[in-house]
Protein backbone atom coordinates (compact mmCIF):
# COMPACT_ATOMS: atom_id res chain seq x y z
CA UNK A 1 0.00 0.00 0.00
CA UNK A 2 2.87 2.39 0.76
CA UNK A 3 4.24 1.78 -2.75
CA UNK A 4 0.83 2.74 -4.19
CA UNK A 5 0.71 5.97 -2.16
CA UNK A 6 4.27 6.88 -3.21
CA UNK A 7 3.44 6.29 -6.84
CA UNK A 8 0.35 8.44 -6.56
CA UNK A 9 2.31 11.31 -5.03
CA UNK A 10 4.92 11.14 -7.79
CA UNK A 11 2.21 11.04 -10.44
CA UNK A 12 0.62 14.16 -9.00
CA UNK A 13 3.75 16.26 -8.73
CA UNK A 14 4.49 16.96 -12.43
CA UNK A 15 1.12 18.56 -12.97
CA UNK A 16 1.92 21.02 -10.22
CA UNK A 17 5.54 21.81 -10.98
CA UNK A 18 5.49 22.38 -14.77
CA UNK A 19 4.15 25.84 -15.60
CA UNK A 20 3.69 25.04 -19.25
CA UNK A 21 1.20 22.22 -18.62
CA UNK A 22 -2.17 23.14 -20.11
CA UNK A 23 -5.35 23.45 -18.10
CA UNK A 24 -6.88 20.49 -19.91
CA UNK A 25 -3.88 18.34 -19.06
CA UNK A 26 -4.06 19.39 -15.40
CA UNK A 27 -7.75 18.56 -15.29
CA UNK A 28 -7.05 15.13 -16.80
CA UNK A 29 -4.29 14.43 -14.28
CA UNK A 30 -6.49 15.62 -11.44
CA UNK A 31 -9.35 13.38 -12.53
CA UNK A 32 -7.02 10.36 -12.70
CA UNK A 33 -5.56 11.14 -9.30
CA UNK A 34 -9.01 11.65 -7.77
CA UNK A 35 -10.18 8.30 -9.12
CA UNK A 36 -7.18 6.59 -7.56
CA UNK A 37 -7.91 8.24 -4.22
CA UNK A 38 -11.53 7.12 -4.44
CA UNK A 39 -10.40 3.58 -5.22
CA UNK A 40 -8.04 3.68 -2.24
CA UNK A 41 -10.84 4.88 0.06
CA UNK A 42 -13.09 2.08 -1.20
CA UNK A 43 -10.33 -0.45 -0.60
CA UNK A 44 -9.79 0.84 2.92
CA UNK A 45 -13.51 0.72 3.60
CA UNK A 46 -13.72 -2.85 2.30
CA UNK A 47 -10.76 -3.86 4.43
CA UNK A 48 -12.37 -2.28 7.46
CA UNK A 49 -15.59 -4.20 6.83
CA UNK A 50 -13.77 -7.50 6.39
CA UNK A 51 -11.40 -6.99 9.35
CA UNK A 52 -12.88 -4.55 11.89
CA UNK A 53 -9.93 -5.12 14.19
CA UNK A 54 -7.57 -3.54 11.59
CA UNK A 55 -9.46 -0.82 9.56
CA UNK A 56 -6.30 0.64 7.98
CA UNK A 57 -4.02 -2.19 6.91
CA UNK A 58 -0.54 -0.85 6.05
CA UNK A 59 -1.57 2.84 5.64
CA UNK A 60 -1.07 5.44 8.30
CA UNK A 61 -3.53 8.28 8.82
CA UNK A 62 -0.74 10.80 8.13
CA UNK A 63 0.14 9.30 4.75
CA UNK A 64 -3.47 9.14 3.64
CA UNK A 65 -4.13 12.74 4.74
CA UNK A 66 -1.03 13.88 2.80
CA UNK A 67 -2.34 12.27 -0.37
CA UNK A 68 -5.75 13.95 -0.03
CA UNK A 69 -4.03 17.30 0.60
CA UNK A 70 -2.05 16.85 -2.64
CA UNK A 71 -5.29 16.31 -4.55
CA UNK A 72 -6.83 19.43 -2.98
CA UNK A 73 -3.81 21.59 -3.97
CA UNK A 74 -3.91 20.43 -7.56
CA UNK A 75 -7.66 21.05 -7.67
CA UNK A 76 -7.05 24.63 -6.49
CA UNK A 77 -4.37 25.15 -9.16
CA UNK A 78 -6.69 23.98 -11.92
CA UNK A 79 -9.43 26.30 -10.67
CA UNK A 80 -6.99 29.25 -10.51
CA UNK A 81 -5.68 28.67 -14.03
CA UNK A 82 -9.21 28.26 -15.40
CA UNK A 83 -10.25 31.55 -13.83
CA UNK A 84 -7.17 33.36 -15.22
CA UNK A 85 -7.81 31.96 -18.69
CA UNK A 86 -11.38 33.25 -18.76
CA UNK A 87 -11.16 36.40 -16.63
CA UNK A 88 -7.48 37.42 -16.28
CA UNK A 89 -5.53 40.03 -18.29
CA UNK A 90 -4.44 37.42 -20.84
CA UNK A 91 -7.92 35.99 -21.26
CA UNK A 92 -8.85 35.73 -24.93
CA UNK A 93 -5.34 36.79 -26.05
CA UNK A 94 -3.58 34.94 -28.86
CA UNK A 95 -0.29 35.68 -30.62
CA UNK A 96 0.52 33.83 -33.83
CA UNK A 97 2.75 34.54 -36.80
CA UNK A 98 5.67 33.39 -38.89
CA UNK A 99 9.24 34.13 -40.00
CA UNK A 100 10.27 33.60 -43.61
CA UNK A 101 13.90 34.40 -44.52
CA UNK A 102 14.26 34.15 -48.30
CA UNK A 103 17.00 33.73 -50.90
CA UNK A 104 16.38 35.13 -54.41
CA UNK A 105 18.40 35.22 -57.62
CA UNK A 106 17.28 37.68 -60.31
CA UNK A 107 18.71 37.04 -63.79
CA UNK A 108 18.22 40.57 -65.15
CA UNK A 109 19.68 42.18 -62.04
CA UNK A 110 22.54 39.65 -62.11
CA UNK A 111 22.38 39.41 -58.37
CA UNK A 112 21.28 37.01 -55.69
CA UNK A 113 21.25 37.00 -51.94
CA UNK A 114 19.33 36.53 -48.73
CA UNK A 115 16.65 38.95 -47.65
CA UNK A 116 15.17 39.18 -44.17
CA UNK A 117 13.97 42.19 -42.17
CA UNK A 118 15.54 44.74 -44.52
CA UNK A 119 14.52 47.66 -46.74
CA UNK A 120 17.09 46.98 -49.43
CA UNK A 121 14.57 46.38 -52.19
CA UNK A 122 11.18 47.70 -53.21
CA UNK A 123 8.04 45.57 -53.20
CA UNK A 124 8.13 43.83 -56.59
CA UNK A 125 6.52 40.82 -58.24
CA UNK A 126 9.39 38.55 -57.23
CA UNK A 127 9.80 39.42 -53.54
CA UNK A 128 6.30 40.48 -52.46
CA UNK A 129 5.62 39.69 -48.80
CA UNK A 130 8.59 37.33 -48.40
CA UNK A 131 11.61 37.97 -46.17
CA UNK A 132 9.90 39.36 -43.10
CA UNK A 133 8.41 38.71 -39.67
CA UNK A 134 4.64 38.59 -39.31
CA UNK A 135 2.74 38.82 -35.99
CA UNK A 136 -1.01 38.51 -35.48
CA UNK A 137 -2.14 39.72 -32.06
CA UNK A 138 -5.81 39.16 -31.24
CA UNK A 139 -7.74 39.94 -28.06
CA UNK A 140 -11.29 38.68 -27.56
CA UNK A 141 -13.29 40.42 -24.85
CA UNK A 142 -15.48 37.70 -23.38
CA UNK A 143 -16.55 34.28 -24.58
CA UNK A 144 -18.98 33.02 -27.17
CA UNK A 145 -19.92 34.18 -30.68
CA UNK A 146 -21.12 37.61 -29.48
CA UNK A 147 -17.80 38.59 -27.86
CA UNK A 148 -16.13 41.61 -29.57
CA UNK A 149 -12.45 41.43 -30.53
CA UNK A 150 -9.53 43.59 -31.62
CA UNK A 151 -6.85 42.31 -33.99
CA UNK A 152 -3.51 43.85 -34.99
CA UNK A 153 -1.15 42.44 -37.60
CA UNK A 154 2.46 43.60 -37.59
CA UNK A 155 4.71 43.23 -40.64
CA UNK A 156 7.55 45.78 -40.68
CA UNK A 157 8.89 45.79 -44.25
CA UNK A 158 6.35 44.09 -46.51
CA UNK A 159 3.03 45.01 -44.95
CA UNK A 160 0.42 47.54 -46.00
CA UNK A 161 1.81 50.14 -43.61
CA UNK A 162 5.25 50.10 -45.19
CA UNK A 163 4.16 50.09 -48.84
CA UNK A 164 1.09 52.33 -48.76
CA UNK A 165 0.64 54.29 -45.56
CA UNK A 166 4.01 55.77 -44.72
CA UNK A 167 5.54 56.82 -48.00
CA UNK A 168 9.30 57.05 -48.35
CA UNK A 169 9.96 56.68 -44.61
CA UNK A 170 9.03 52.99 -44.72
CA UNK A 171 8.75 52.59 -40.95
CA UNK A 172 5.05 51.93 -40.43
CA UNK A 173 5.00 48.34 -39.19
CA UNK A 174 1.22 47.83 -39.05
CA UNK A 175 -0.26 45.66 -41.77
CA UNK A 176 -3.87 45.63 -40.54
CA UNK A 177 -5.62 46.78 -37.38
CA UNK A 178 -9.36 46.42 -36.89
CA UNK A 179 -12.09 45.71 -34.36
CA UNK A 180 -14.94 43.22 -34.81
CA UNK A 181 -18.29 43.80 -33.11
CA UNK A 182 -20.76 40.90 -33.55
CA UNK A 183 -24.42 41.70 -34.13
CA UNK A 184 -25.50 38.08 -33.82
CA UNK A 185 -24.08 34.61 -34.50
CA UNK A 186 -23.81 35.22 -38.26
CA UNK A 187 -23.26 38.98 -38.65
CA UNK A 188 -20.47 41.30 -37.53
CA UNK A 189 -19.45 44.93 -37.91
CA UNK A 190 -15.75 45.71 -38.51
CA UNK A 191 -13.75 48.94 -38.49
CA UNK A 192 -10.11 49.90 -39.06
CA UNK A 193 -7.41 49.01 -41.61
CA UNK A 194 -8.51 45.91 -43.53
CA UNK A 195 -7.28 43.96 -46.59
CA UNK A 196 -9.08 43.89 -49.93
CA UNK A 197 -11.81 41.30 -50.46
CA UNK A 198 -10.79 40.37 -54.02
CA UNK A 199 -9.07 37.28 -55.35
CA UNK A 200 -8.30 33.75 -54.23
CA UNK A 201 -4.94 34.55 -52.60
CA UNK A 202 -4.22 35.78 -49.09
CA UNK A 203 -1.28 37.96 -48.23
CA UNK A 204 0.50 35.82 -45.63
CA UNK A 205 3.42 33.69 -46.81
CA UNK A 206 2.35 30.71 -44.67
CA UNK A 207 -0.98 30.54 -46.55
CA UNK A 208 0.63 30.51 -50.02
CA UNK A 209 1.73 27.27 -51.67
CA UNK A 210 4.01 29.36 -53.92
CA UNK A 211 6.84 31.69 -52.95
CA UNK A 212 5.57 34.65 -55.01
CA UNK A 213 2.08 36.09 -55.43
CA UNK A 214 0.20 35.96 -58.70
CA UNK A 215 0.16 39.01 -61.00
CA UNK A 216 -3.46 39.87 -60.21
CA UNK A 217 -2.81 40.05 -56.47
CA UNK A 218 0.15 42.38 -56.94
CA UNK A 219 -1.03 44.61 -59.79
CA UNK A 220 -4.76 44.32 -60.40
CA UNK A 221 -6.92 44.00 -57.28
CA UNK A 222 -7.49 46.85 -54.80
CA UNK A 223 -5.06 47.08 -51.91
CA UNK A 224 -6.14 47.85 -48.35
CA UNK A 225 -9.05 49.84 -46.94
CA UNK A 226 -9.32 52.21 -44.00
CA UNK A 227 -12.98 52.37 -43.03
CA UNK A 228 -15.91 50.32 -41.78
CA UNK A 229 -17.39 47.02 -42.93
CA UNK A 230 -20.03 44.35 -42.44
CA UNK A 231 -19.71 40.55 -42.61
CA UNK A 232 -22.63 38.14 -42.83
CA UNK A 233 -23.53 34.55 -43.70
CA UNK A 234 -26.58 32.42 -44.37
CA UNK A 235 -26.50 28.78 -45.41
CA UNK A 236 -24.10 28.31 -48.32
CA UNK A 237 -23.54 32.06 -48.75
CA UNK A 238 -21.23 34.57 -47.07
CA UNK A 239 -20.84 38.25 -47.86
CA UNK A 240 -18.58 41.14 -46.89
CA UNK A 241 -18.85 44.89 -47.53
CA UNK A 242 -16.26 47.63 -46.84
CA UNK A 243 -16.75 51.38 -47.16
CA UNK A 244 -13.41 53.12 -46.85
CA UNK A 245 -10.39 54.83 -48.35
CA UNK A 246 -8.51 52.43 -50.62
CA UNK A 247 -4.72 52.31 -50.41
CA UNK A 248 -2.54 51.08 -53.29
CA UNK A 249 -0.92 47.71 -52.76
CA UNK A 250 2.46 47.42 -54.40
CA UNK A 251 4.17 50.78 -54.83
CA UNK A 252 5.42 52.85 -51.91
CA UNK A 253 6.14 56.56 -52.12
CA UNK A 254 9.69 57.73 -52.74
CA UNK A 255 11.65 60.72 -51.57
CA UNK A 256 11.17 62.39 -54.95
CA UNK A 257 7.40 62.51 -54.50
CA UNK A 258 6.43 66.00 -53.36
CA UNK A 259 2.69 65.39 -53.25
CA UNK A 260 1.28 63.50 -50.26
CA UNK A 261 -2.06 63.39 -52.08
CA UNK A 262 -0.65 60.67 -54.30
CA UNK A 263 -0.30 58.21 -51.43
CA UNK A 264 -3.06 59.06 -48.94
CA UNK A 265 -6.44 58.46 -50.49
CA UNK A 266 -9.06 60.37 -48.51
CA UNK A 267 -11.92 59.54 -50.87
CA UNK A 268 -14.02 56.56 -49.68
CA UNK A 269 -15.06 53.85 -52.11
CA UNK A 270 -17.12 50.68 -51.67
CA UNK A 271 -15.76 47.12 -51.92
CA UNK A 272 -17.89 43.98 -51.57
CA UNK A 273 -17.63 40.22 -51.94
CA UNK A 274 -20.13 37.33 -52.10
CA UNK A 275 -19.14 33.66 -51.79
CA UNK A 276 -21.04 30.42 -52.24
CA UNK A 277 -19.47 27.27 -50.82
CA UNK A 278 -20.92 23.89 -51.70
CA UNK A 279 -19.04 20.65 -51.33
CA UNK A 280 -15.52 20.94 -52.72
CA UNK A 281 -16.34 24.15 -54.61
CA UNK A 282 -16.21 27.80 -53.55
CA UNK A 283 -17.35 30.53 -55.96
CA UNK A 284 -16.63 34.19 -55.27
CA UNK A 285 -17.48 37.53 -56.82
CA UNK A 286 -16.11 40.87 -55.65
CA UNK A 287 -16.15 44.43 -56.93
CA UNK A 288 -15.00 47.93 -56.01
CA UNK A 289 -16.46 51.26 -57.17
CA UNK A 290 -15.50 54.81 -56.29
CA UNK A 291 -12.89 57.47 -56.95
CA UNK A 292 -9.23 56.59 -56.80
CA UNK A 293 -5.92 58.39 -57.00
CA UNK A 294 -4.31 58.57 -60.41
CA UNK A 295 -1.10 56.89 -59.44
CA UNK A 296 1.12 56.67 -62.48
CA UNK A 297 3.45 58.62 -64.69
CA UNK A 298 1.63 60.55 -67.37
CA UNK A 299 2.83 61.90 -70.70
CA UNK A 300 -0.04 64.38 -70.99
CA UNK A 301 0.65 66.35 -67.86
CA UNK A 302 3.05 66.23 -64.91
CA UNK A 303 1.93 68.06 -61.76
CA UNK A 304 4.78 67.05 -59.45
CA UNK A 305 8.46 67.74 -59.57
CA UNK A 306 9.17 64.07 -58.89
CA UNK A 307 7.64 62.88 -62.13
CA UNK A 308 4.67 61.06 -60.60
CA UNK A 309 2.30 63.08 -62.79
CA UNK A 310 -1.33 62.96 -63.76
CA UNK A 311 -3.32 64.90 -66.28
CA UNK A 312 -4.05 67.97 -64.15
CA UNK A 313 -5.93 69.85 -66.83
CA UNK A 314 -8.65 67.23 -67.23
CA UNK A 315 -8.89 65.05 -64.14
CA UNK A 316 -7.07 66.36 -61.11
CA UNK A 317 -5.72 63.93 -58.53
CA UNK A 318 -8.72 61.55 -58.50
CA UNK A 319 -10.83 59.80 -61.10
CA UNK A 320 -13.62 57.22 -61.33
CA UNK A 321 -12.44 53.70 -60.55
CA UNK A 322 -14.33 50.45 -61.24
CA UNK A 323 -13.10 46.92 -60.66
CA UNK A 324 -14.69 43.46 -60.61
CA UNK A 325 -13.46 39.87 -60.47
CA UNK A 326 -14.74 36.32 -60.15
CA UNK A 327 -12.78 33.46 -58.64
CA UNK A 328 -13.27 29.78 -57.91
CA UNK A 329 -11.60 27.17 -55.73
CA UNK A 330 -11.90 23.41 -55.87
CA UNK A 331 -10.31 21.31 -53.12
CA UNK A 332 -10.53 17.56 -52.72
CA UNK A 333 -8.15 15.34 -50.73
CA UNK A 334 -4.61 16.62 -51.48
CA UNK A 335 -5.45 18.45 -54.73
CA UNK A 336 -6.50 22.11 -55.09
CA UNK A 337 -7.39 24.19 -58.13
CA UNK A 338 -7.83 28.00 -58.13
CA UNK A 339 -8.91 30.33 -60.91
CA UNK A 340 -9.53 34.09 -61.12
CA UNK A 341 -10.56 36.59 -63.79
CA UNK A 342 -10.19 40.37 -63.28
CA UNK A 343 -11.45 43.43 -65.13
CA UNK A 344 -10.73 47.06 -64.17
CA UNK A 345 -11.03 50.61 -65.49
CA UNK A 346 -9.90 54.00 -64.23
CA UNK A 347 -10.53 57.33 -65.95
CA UNK A 348 -7.50 59.36 -67.13
CA UNK A 349 -5.06 57.02 -65.33
CA UNK A 350 -3.17 55.65 -68.34
CA UNK A 351 0.26 56.79 -69.53
CA UNK A 352 -1.07 59.04 -72.31
CA UNK A 353 -3.76 60.64 -70.13
CA UNK A 354 -6.56 58.41 -71.42
CA UNK A 355 -8.53 55.78 -69.55
CA UNK A 356 -6.62 52.84 -68.10
CA UNK A 357 -8.18 49.44 -68.72
CA UNK A 358 -6.72 46.17 -67.52
CA UNK A 359 -7.85 42.56 -67.47
CA UNK A 360 -6.27 39.23 -66.70
CA UNK A 361 -6.55 35.77 -65.23
CA UNK A 362 -4.66 33.46 -62.89
CA UNK A 363 -4.72 29.63 -62.75
CA UNK A 364 -3.14 27.66 -59.90
CA UNK A 365 -2.90 23.91 -59.31
CA UNK A 366 -1.39 22.35 -56.17
CA UNK A 367 -0.84 18.71 -55.22
CA UNK A 368 0.52 17.09 -52.07
CA UNK A 369 1.77 13.56 -51.57
CA UNK A 370 3.79 11.56 -49.05
CA UNK A 371 7.01 9.77 -50.03
CA UNK A 372 8.59 7.00 -47.92
CA UNK A 373 11.95 8.70 -47.29
CA UNK A 374 11.16 12.40 -47.82
CA UNK A 375 7.79 12.58 -46.09
CA UNK A 376 5.08 15.08 -46.99
CA UNK A 377 5.84 17.31 -49.97
CA UNK A 378 3.92 19.27 -52.58
CA UNK A 379 4.01 20.74 -56.06
CA UNK A 380 2.42 23.93 -57.40
CA UNK A 381 2.09 25.30 -60.93
CA UNK A 382 0.66 28.74 -61.73
CA UNK A 383 0.03 30.71 -64.93
CA UNK A 384 -0.87 34.43 -64.85
CA UNK A 385 -1.72 36.90 -67.58
CA UNK A 386 -2.37 40.65 -67.20
CA UNK A 387 -3.26 42.82 -70.19
CA UNK A 388 -2.39 46.48 -69.54
CA UNK A 389 -1.76 47.75 -73.06
CA UNK A 390 -4.46 50.41 -73.53
CA UNK A 391 -3.19 54.00 -73.75
CA UNK A 392 0.32 52.98 -72.72
CA UNK A 393 -0.63 51.12 -69.56
CA UNK A 394 -1.34 52.22 -66.01
CA UNK A 395 -4.21 51.91 -63.57
CA UNK A 396 -4.82 49.29 -60.91
CA UNK A 397 -1.64 48.85 -58.89
CA UNK A 398 0.68 49.21 -61.87
CA UNK A 399 3.10 52.12 -61.79
CA UNK A 400 4.63 53.50 -64.98
CA UNK A 401 6.54 56.40 -63.50
CA UNK A 402 10.04 55.20 -64.35
CA UNK A 403 10.98 52.42 -61.90
CA UNK A 404 14.32 50.84 -62.72
CA UNK A 405 16.89 48.18 -61.87
CA UNK A 406 19.89 50.06 -63.24
CA UNK A 407 19.26 53.38 -61.44
CA UNK A 408 17.66 55.15 -64.40
CA UNK A 409 14.63 54.39 -66.54
CA UNK A 410 12.53 55.93 -69.26
CA UNK A 411 9.31 57.69 -68.28
CA UNK A 412 6.27 55.49 -68.80
CA UNK A 413 8.07 52.29 -67.81
CA UNK A 414 8.39 50.00 -64.82
CA UNK A 415 11.63 48.15 -65.39
CA UNK A 416 11.34 46.30 -62.09
CA UNK A 417 7.95 44.73 -62.77
CA UNK A 418 7.65 44.64 -66.56
CA UNK A 419 4.88 47.14 -67.33
CA UNK A 420 4.50 50.31 -69.37
CA UNK A 421 5.78 51.23 -72.81
CA UNK A 422 8.84 50.10 -74.76
CA UNK A 423 11.63 52.71 -74.32
CA UNK A 424 12.42 52.33 -78.02
CA UNK A 425 8.89 53.46 -78.86
CA UNK A 426 9.30 56.49 -76.61
CA UNK A 427 12.62 57.38 -78.25
CA UNK A 428 11.18 57.21 -81.76
CA UNK A 429 7.93 58.96 -80.91
CA UNK A 430 7.26 62.58 -81.86
CA UNK A 431 4.50 63.06 -79.26
CA UNK A 432 6.26 62.05 -76.02
CA UNK A 433 5.20 58.43 -76.41
CA UNK A 434 1.47 59.08 -76.22
CA UNK A 435 0.85 56.73 -79.15
CA UNK A 436 2.82 53.84 -77.59
CA UNK A 437 1.00 50.79 -76.28
CA UNK A 438 1.60 49.28 -72.86
CA UNK A 439 2.88 45.81 -72.07
CA UNK A 440 0.95 42.56 -71.62
CA UNK A 441 2.70 40.62 -68.87
CA UNK A 442 2.63 36.83 -68.28
CA UNK A 443 4.37 34.45 -65.92
CA UNK A 444 4.72 30.76 -65.10
CA UNK A 445 5.74 29.76 -61.57
CA UNK A 446 6.76 26.21 -60.59
CA UNK A 447 7.19 25.37 -56.90
CA UNK A 448 8.25 22.45 -54.75
CA UNK A 449 7.14 22.47 -51.11
CA UNK A 450 8.59 20.36 -48.30
CA UNK A 451 7.06 19.93 -44.86
CA UNK A 452 9.76 18.51 -42.55
CA UNK A 453 7.66 19.33 -39.45
CA UNK A 454 4.27 20.76 -38.57
CA UNK A 455 5.61 24.31 -38.16
CA UNK A 456 8.08 24.32 -41.08
CA UNK A 457 7.56 24.77 -44.80
CA UNK A 458 10.39 24.97 -47.30
CA UNK A 459 9.55 26.38 -50.76
CA UNK A 460 11.70 26.34 -53.89
CA UNK A 461 10.42 28.32 -56.90
CA UNK A 462 11.44 28.92 -60.48
CA UNK A 463 9.52 31.76 -62.12
CA UNK A 464 9.67 32.94 -65.74
CA UNK A 465 8.05 36.28 -66.66
CA UNK A 466 7.69 37.60 -70.17
CA UNK A 467 5.98 40.40 -72.07
CA UNK A 468 5.15 41.34 -75.63
CA UNK A 469 7.39 44.42 -75.28
CA UNK A 470 10.88 45.22 -74.04
CA UNK A 471 9.89 46.41 -70.56
CA UNK A 472 12.20 44.38 -68.29
CA UNK A 473 15.37 46.32 -67.53
CA UNK A 474 18.75 44.62 -67.06
CA UNK A 475 21.60 45.63 -64.77
CA UNK A 476 23.50 47.16 -67.70
CA UNK A 477 20.55 49.45 -68.55
CA UNK A 478 19.39 47.51 -71.61
CA UNK A 479 15.83 46.27 -72.02
CA UNK A 480 14.45 42.84 -72.84
CA UNK A 481 11.11 40.98 -72.95
CA UNK A 482 11.64 38.49 -70.14
CA UNK A 483 13.20 37.74 -66.79
CA UNK A 484 13.86 34.66 -64.63
CA UNK A 485 13.86 34.39 -60.86
CA UNK A 486 14.88 31.47 -58.64
CA UNK A 487 14.16 31.58 -54.93
CA UNK A 488 13.76 29.56 -51.78
CA UNK A 489 12.33 30.33 -48.36
CA UNK A 490 11.87 28.68 -45.01
CA UNK A 491 8.55 29.62 -43.42
CA UNK A 492 8.36 28.92 -39.69
CA UNK A 493 4.83 29.30 -38.31
CA UNK A 494 4.09 29.68 -34.62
Amino acid sequence: MKKIIGALLIAGLPGVSHADTSIDELKSELLTLQRKVDDLEKSAAAAASAKPQNPDPGVSATEFASLKQQVAKQDLQVETLSTAASEGPTAGLSVTGYLDPVYLYNRNARSGGFSFLDHNSAYTYYNGNAGDVYLDIKKTFGVGPLAPSAEIQIQPNRGAGNTTLDGAKGNNMFNTAFVTIPHDDANQFVAGLMPSLAGYEYQQSNTLPTLTHNLLYDFSIPGYFVGIGYNGSHGEYTWKVILGNEQNLTHAATASDSSARLHTNLTPMINWRIDRSKGAWDWGWSAAVGRQLIYSGNAAGDCTSGGFGYNCSSSGAFSTYMFTEIDASYAVADSTFNAEFDLGNQKHAAWNGGDATWWGFSLLYTQKWRLPTIGLMGFAARWDYLNDSKNGGGGGNTYVGGSSIAGSASPGTDGLNGFGIDPACLASSNNNGQSCKGANHQDIALDLMFYPAVSYTVKVEYRHDWSNRNVFQRADGSWRKSNDVIGTTLVYTF
